[in-house]
Order: C-alpha cells, then structure tokens, then sequence
C-alpha cells in the first residue's frame, strides 16, 4: 500500500490500524500488500490483453480501477472522498475530482486521443497526459498501477508499444515527483526510453 498521509487517516481502515478494509478481510499490511500485488499482476495481464479501448473517458478509467482491485476492495472503482498527499506532493481536492476527471478525458477525446501524431509531439502529450492524471490521483490505493494501465493501453492504441518493466519503479516515482514540482523533462526522457513503435 502506497503510504498517503490522508485527512483521517483511518478512513475504511480496521479499527486502530492503516490496513484497508478488504474482501478478503486480510488484517496485516505485509499478507494484504503481497496478495494485492499477485492479483492486481494478474488482473492488469488479463486487462491488457482482453480491454478494449473504445468509449473511453472518465468512466473507462475507473473501470479499469475496479477491474484491478475489485477482488479486494468494495470500494474499487470509485472516487476518493478524502485529501491525499505523499511525499510532498499534493493531490487534486477529493471535491474536484469527478469534475476535473471528465475535463481531461474530454480534451484527450478531443485529441483523437494522440493518434496520428508525429512521434516527438506524442512524447510531450503522453507525458503531459501521464503527469496530470497523477496529479488527480482519484482513488484511495492503486493509483499508480491504473495510470500504468491505462497508458499502456492509450500508447498501444496509437500503434505503439510500452514497457513499463523497462523503468526502474523508483525511476517513474522520482520523475512522476519532478513533474509535480513543474519539471516533466525526465518524466519525458522515461517515456521516451520505454516507447517504441511496434514491430
């Protein structure tokens, strides 16, 4: 589990814990991180393989929240109703969250959703497109893995390809902290390591 420092910190949590309350009702961090990690690997291969990318817009995205972590959590799927903040970053108001959701999703429709465009310029949008849904960061856990997702799905969708196993997971953190401070230049230099064209 990612360590937020949230507004009540034990929001849907077990009693006098930080443990999310989960389907399988698992009690201890260490047992609840490993089996999120083995199923949302599962779930992620299975989405990638099987979703298609068509109507896609802010309901998309949570869908594919829910298809990750809904064999854990009731609440998959749906917004956050509490602040968030980790490592110095701050993340969109819980209240504006639906509203600046739609926009984002509205404008990358309004794209064409980065299809067609020469290899440089879809750099910077990616990249751009990647940072700001960061900075949303609409959910209480597995924000991260559902961008990945969806990024990979939005890059294979332009006839391109993505590895993520390619960018050392601390890199991705360190670059994902320096946009947020207002420099995506690594964040870009990342992408542009990991993309390729398809073969």
């Amino acid at each position: 589990m990612a360590v937020y420092k949230i507004e009540g910190c034990q929001w849907n949590c077990y009693p006098d814990t930080t443990v999310l309350i989960n389907k399988l009702d698992i009690r201890d961090q260490q047992e609840l991180d490993a089996l999120e990690k083995q199923i949302t690997l599962l779930r992620g291969i299975q989405a990638e393989q099987e979703t298609e990318f068509v109507n896609v817009d802010f309901e998309f995205y949570k869908s594919l929240h829910k298809t990750l972590f809904g064999d854990l959590y009731d609440w998959a799927g749906t917004l956050r109703t509490i602040n968030i903040s980790k490592k110095g970053t701050v993340f969109c108001d819980h209240t504006e969250l639906e509203r600046l959701g739609k926009l984002k999703f509205q404008r990358l429709a309004s794209q064409n959703y980065l299809c067609g465009l020469p290899d440089s310029e879809f750099l910077s949008e990616v990249t751009e497109l990647y940072h700001e849904l960061n900075m949303l960061h609409p959910f209480r856990e597995g924000n991260g893995r559902t961008l990945r997702l969806f990024i990979t799905l939005l890059v294979r969708s332009t006839g391109r390809d993505i590895n993520f196993a390619e960018c050392a997971p601390d890199m991705l953190i360190i670059a994902a902290v320096k946009a947020a401070q207002g420099d995506t230049s690594l964040l870009r230099n990342v992408f542009g390591e990991i993309i390729s064209e398809k073969m």
